[in-house]
């Protein structure tokens, strides 16, 4: 299994992220934060990256409680990420796998809701692109 998964789209940096915004939200799933990475560089000085690319931090709050509950180390991968950005005129939409990232813990329970909010992930994916 690979660490990521990653799709495609024609539509802006700016179109996907609002189509992630609301099918995440049907998904009871909500942007907690974003950054705008080359906006954060170029404040700190550095110019050479200026390809837009944006981190989103993303939460249901339900299963959050949930896998901490389980397993407290689970908190080392909280929030979920997903990444927007620009790579040879497309956009690309892509997140680390909750089920790889938990299998580090070696807890089945867990494992078994990493899966289950990866499945939710990727197909908010699949139909944002």
């Amino acid at each position: 299994m690979d660490f990521h998964y990653t799709v495609e789209t024609d539509k802006s940096v700016e179109e996907a992220i609002a189509a992630l915004e609301g099918h995440l939200k049907e998904r009871s799933f909500g942007i907690l934060w974003q950054l705008d990475l080359p906006a954060k560089l170029k404040e700190k000085g550095i110019d050479s990256y200026t390809e837009p690319y944006r981190i989103l931090e993303v939460c249901n709050p339900r299963e959050a409680a949930k896998v901490l509950g389980d397993n407290e180390l689970a908190g080392y991968f909280l929030p979920c990420k997903i990444v927007v950005y620009r790579r040879d005129g497309m956009t690309k939409i892509g997140l680390p796998r909750p089920g790889a990232l938990m299998r580090l813990l070696e807890d089945e329970r867990l494992q078994e809701t990493a899966e289950s909010i990866e499945q939710v992930l990727v197909d908010v994916l699949n139909r944002s692109k």
